[in-house]
C-alpha cells in the first residue's frame, strides 16, 4: 500500500511539473528541450513504484498468483539490473566518465530552456563547489553565456550564479549577477569570484570519501528487494498449498 501511495505521489508531482511547463498541452515540448528533463526520472520512478505496489498489494489481498509472480520477477529483474550496473561502472570507468562528460555538456546547452534542468545544474554546482564539466570555459557552449561577439545577452562571457564563491560576510540574499563578465577577465583571476574546478572532478573526489555510505545504501536497498521477493515467494507457496488441499 505504501509503495502504491509513493508511486502515485511521484506520478502526481511529475505531471504537475509538466503542466507548469505547458508540456501537457503541447507534447512537442518534450522533444524540443536540448538537455535532459529531470521530470522523466520522477515519472519513471513513480510509474515503476506504483506498478510494483499495485501488483504486490492486490496480489496479496486477492491471493492472485499471477500478480505475485509478476511482482517477484520484476523486483528480481531490477535487482539484477542494479548488480549489472554496479559491475559495469567498476569495469568501464573511463567510458562512464566520458559519457558523464558528454551528458553534462549537452545539458549545459539547455540550461536556460528548462527551469527543472536549471535547478538541477545549480544544485550540483553549488553543492559540490564546481563550475562546468571540466572547467568554467564549458559554459561557452551555452548560447547565453558564450563569449562570442554575436552574443547580445547580458550574461555574455559569464557563468551562472551557482558557480560563484560565496562570501560568508554576505547576507542570505543570493546575488544572481555575481557571475557576470567573469570569463572576460584574465583566467588567473577567476578563482577570486568563481569555483574553477569542474564538476566531474568534484564528483570523482566525492565518491571515495563516501564509499561506505554509498555501499550501505546499496546493501539496504538490495536487502529490501530480497526480502520482498522472499515474502512473495513464501505467500505463493502458502496459496498453492491451500489450493492443493
Amino acid at each position: 500500500m505504501v509503495r502504491k501511495l509513493v508511486g502515485a505521489a511521484f506520478l502526481g508531482i511529475g505531471f504537475w511539473a509538466w503542466s507548469e511547463k505547458g508540456v501537457l498541452s503541447d507534447f512537442s515540448k518534450v522533444t524540443s528541450l536540448q538537455g535532459f528533463d529531470p521530470v522523466w526520472v520522477v515519472l519513471v520512478v513513480g510509474a515503476v513504484t506504483f506498478i510494483l505496489g499495485f501488483a504486490g498489494c492486490i496480489g496479496a489481498l486477492r491471493e492472485n498468483l499471477c500478480l505475485l509472480k509478476f511482482f517477484s520477477m520484476a523486483v528480481g529483474f531490477i535487482f539484477l539490473l542494479e548488480l549489472t550496473a554496479g559491475v559495469l561502472v567498476f569495469v568501464f570507468q573511463d567510458w562512464l566518465r566520458n559519457q558523464i562528460h558528454d551528458f553534462f555538456l549537452t545539458n549545459l546547452k539547455g540550461y536556460r530552456d528548462d527551469i527543472d534542468l536549471q535547478n538541477m545544474i545549480d544544485a550540483l554546482q553549488k553543492g559540490n563547489q564546481c563550475c562546468g564539466a571540466l572547467d568554467p570555459s564549458d559554459w561557452d557552449l551555452n548560447q547565453y553565456f558564450n563569449c562570442s561577439t554575436l552574443n547580445g545577452s547580458r550574461e555574455r562571457c559569464g557563468v551562472p550564479f551557482s558557480c560563484c564563491v560565496r562570501d560568508p560576510a554576505q547576507s542570505s540574499v543570493v546575488n544572481t549577477q555575481c557571475g557576470y563578465d567573469v570569463r572576460s577577465k584574465k583566467e588567473s583571476t577567476w578563482h577570486q569570484q568563481i569555483h574553477t574546478k569542474g564538476c566531474i572532478a568534484a564528483l570523482e573526489g566525492l565518491i571515495p570519501g563516501n564509499i561506505y555510505v554509498i555501499a550501505g545504501i546499496f546493501i539496504a536497498i538490495s536487502l529490501l528487494q530480497i526480502f520482498g521477493i522472499f515474502l512473495a515467494k513464501n505467500l505463493m507457496s502458502d496459496i498453492e498449498y491451500v489450493r492443493a488441499q
